[in-house]
């Protein structure tokens, strides 16, 4: 038996395990597959585990949906920035995260009843350099490169905010082909370990909308690290502000590109869902 907490950062839903307090199987890949399974498990775009850090105050690893491990996630992050707050680990609204062998600073916002309403997270400088990425295509920042995916050719401007992420912009998100290019873009030859992809529209230089196909889980209702690319390279190729509303499937989240630190700050919420026990199988 292992308890589990169903949370959402917009719709971005994961199966979280405080590791604290629970025993986990040598085999995470699987038990990720198995728990988030939309028809026999659990139904989740991964698995999240809350763990204790020697660097920060707590480490979270990620796993998708297919069992394998990502760096970063953004939404998950807050959540899991909630739930140490909310369930009772620390007390303070300011602390630090491990993720990917990088520390990320949180700070909290709470409402009456002195849970988490929203998190801000420092997710640090973007990476823009090509092989940095990683990826084979040119420039530091690579803007505008052309990848092809059935017979269409999608101009991508790269960005790693702890995770890789090409951004094409669009006319109509709704209508783009997430689902059919997506997979495809996600895979190119260009990128050595995959990479997350985001279709883009500017609404004005204070708005922009986005769907997102993630490597290893498919289209989500929302990627935090998925917006906070989508703003640094739309303000790269100039299309927006410093600040931007991102609007997503699942909700909205607030991203700020700092001239004073050069640090992305994302900015949203974090929602419990239910508390489960998973029994395993036979």
């Amino acid at each position: 038996m292992l308890r589990f907490t169903k949370m959402h950062g917009i719709g971005n839903d994961y199966v979280y395990i405080n590791t604290f307090a629970e025993q986990l199987p040598q085999d995470l890949p699987a038990l990720a597959r198995r728990m988030s399974h939309r028809r026999f498990g659990c139904g989740s775009d991964g698995m999240i585990l809350i763990m204790p850090s020697q660097q920060a105050d707590f480490h979270m690893r990620m796993f998708n949906s297919d069992g394998s491990e990502s760096e970063m996630c953004g939404n998950g992050i807050r959540c899991v920035a909630a739930y140490c707050h909310d369930r009772g680990l620390t007390d303070r609204t300011e602390f630090d995260i491990e993720s990917g062998g990088a520390i990320k600073p949180m700070r909290l916002t709470l409402d009456e009843q002195g849970r988490t309403a929203s998190v801000r997270v420092d997710m640090g400088a973007p990476v823009t350099n090509g092989p940095d990425i990683p990826s084979t295509l040119p420039g530091n920042p690579v803007q505008m490169q052309p990848l092809t995916a059935l017979g269409q050719t999608f101009p991508v401007t790269l960005v790693n905010m702890g995770n890789p992420h090409a951004v094409t912009f669009v006319d109509h998100p709704a209508t783009a082909p997430v689902t059919t290019a997506g997979p495809i873009l996600e895979a190119d030859a260009a990128f050595s370990r995959k990479c997350n992809i985001e279709f883009v529209q500017v609404t004005d230089r204070a708005h922009i909308e986005m769907r997102v196909w993630e490597r290893g889980a498919g289209e989500t209702m929302a990627c935090g690290t998925g917006a906070c690319a989508a703003a640094v390279a739309s303000m790269l190729n100039g299309f927006v502000d410093r600040t931007v509303e991102v609007s997503l499937p699942g909700g909205k989240l607030t991203i700020e590109w700092s001239e004073a630190d050069g640090h992305v700050y994302m900015t949203g919420p974090a929602t419990f869902v239910y508390d489960g026990v998973w029994l395993g199988e036979e």
